[in-house]
């Protein structure tokens, strides 16, 4: 299927702005193409649209809304707020569907487009393949509403503040933030205008950082992207917790009370226990991907739950959850999805539950992230002249068996093809350093020697 694309990657369409396929052009046209499949009933049809902070959000803003508008859907506006929040107000609002003008964690000049369903969760392969075909084929140019069929656009001015009651209200109504000082980075991005009221009005002192975008300062050198500068800050201050945000608010990556980084796994083992705890993690099941520690799995097992895994990326994780009726899952990077809140990965929301657990034990972050431990890793990639699959380099395949046998169940080794560019990621993971190491070396000088 991923051959058969022309628009949409692994979540969305995203490249340069301003540059194909990040075009105005273009952004109309899907803008048209939504219209087209959600007008299935005969009464007026809502499309929400928000976006980060780039400056070129503004542009693809417009665009999108007037090829909404030109085919009969209204274009409900709620500005810079968090990816998120989007899906939220899409819900909330029941529109018949959300796009996010985002390109998450990408510098400025990029950005990227990001299409919910009217049920809050991103769109199927499908239907984005159906988009694709409507755009290319044509099939839209005759339809043109006209008089009072023509969609109108407003702006939901209150969209921030409806995101701010929802999200403290998935934090326990008898407990408050009172005596807690955090560190928050808002990546000069689209949390800037929610996360820090959501903290303050729980109780919170806040310390705030890069929550001042200017169009061109989302991500850089701040956010989740460079946890290091939260980190250091939760040190000089003495703050009990750091959060850094990505620039759409869809990820999460926290420091401790000593200005140690704790990931995404760390997050989802301390969640998974309290909610096994709860007896609310549904099936006893944590769902999470290829990429994550094997000391998520062990930890999973020592609790009596267990671990499913999908292919990297947070709609992966979402659709496992979905069809088998798991309810929480996430990525080490810091996307995590909390089902029973929220139909995707939300940043703020995974801090307030991470700081209810640390309210309710009244035990440090630090204290809290020894639920894990995690297993030394190994992140190699190899850049080759071409794509080239890793079972037709020779001696690769035996080279790789032979080693998982080595390491049997004290270790793993994955090694992908990267969908975006002639790279072979190889990943290691055991209990001795030196030797998966040597390991991964192997396996990256077998995979030159195979590119020759």
């Amino acid at each position: 299927m991923e051959n058969m694309r022309k628009l949409f990657g692994t979540d969305g369409i995203r490249g340069v702005a301003n540059v194909y396929p990040m075009t105005i052009e273009i952004a109309m046209q899907v803008g048209r193409a939504i219209a087209f499949l959600v007008k299935n009933k005969p009464r007026r049809h809502r499309i929400v649209i928000g976006k980060d902070t780039r400056l070129s959000g503004y542009m693809l803003e417009k665009a999108m809304a007037a090829g909404v508008c030109s085919m009969g859907v209204d274009v409900l506006l709620v500005g810079p707020l968090p990816t998120p929040g989007i899906s939220f107000i899409t819900t909330s609002m029941r529109a018949d569907a959300g796009v996010v003008i985002s390109a998450s964690h990408n510098p400025f000049q990029d950005n990227g487009i990001k299409i919910f369903s009217g049920d809050g969760f991103k769109l199927p392969d499908e239907t984005e393949l159906d988009i694709e075909d409507l755009i290319f084929s044509q099939k839209m140019a005759a339809l043109r509403p006209v008089a009072e069929e023509v969609g109108k656009a407003v702006r939901i001015d209150d969209a921030r503040g409806r995101y701010v009651v929802f999200l403290k209200n998935t934090f326990p109504r008898q407990m408050t933030l009172d005596g807690m000082h955090i560190v928050l980075d808002c990546a000069n991005g689209a949390t800037y205008g929610v996360a820090p009221f959501v903290f303050e009005e729980l109780g919170a002192k806040v310390t705030v950082l890069a929550a001042e975008p200017d169009g061109k300062n989302i991500n850089r050198d701040c956010g989740a992207l460079h946890p290091e500068v939260m980190a250091a800050k939760v040190k000089e201050v003495g703050a009990n917790i750091g959060l850094a945000l990505d620039g759409d608010g869809d990820r999460l990556i926290v420091a401790d009370e000593h200005g140690q980084i704790v990931d995404g796994d760390h997050i989802m083992a301390i969640c998974a226990e309290e909610l096994m705890k709860k007896r609310q993690l549904k099936k006893k099941t944590l769902v999470a991907t290829v990429m994550s520690n094997m000391g998520l799995e062990v930890a999973m097992k020592r609790l009596g739950g267990g671990l499913v895994r999908t292919a990297v990326g947070d709609r992966y994780v979402v659709e496992c959850m979905r069809k088998n009726g798991y309810s929480f899952g996430g990525e080490q990077s810091g996307h995590l999805v909390f089902l029973d809140h929220i139909t995707t990965g939300d940043g703020i929301l995974a801090a307030l539950q991470l700081l209810s657990i640390m309210n309710k034990r009244n035990k440090p972050l630090s204290e809290l992230a020894l639920c894990m431990e995690s297993y030394p890793q190994v992140l190699k990639n190899v850049r080759t002249a071409t794509k080239i699959a890793v079972e037709h380099i020779a001696g690769f395949s035996d080279a790789q068996a032979k080693m998982t046998a080595k390491l049997g169940e004290e270790g793993r080794i994955l090694v992908r093809l990267s969908g975006t560019e002639p790279v072979i990621r190889v990943m290691v993971e055991g209990r001795n350093l030196d030797e998966i190491t040597a390991m991964a070396d192997e396996l990256c000088q077998l995979a030159c020697q195979g590119d020759r």
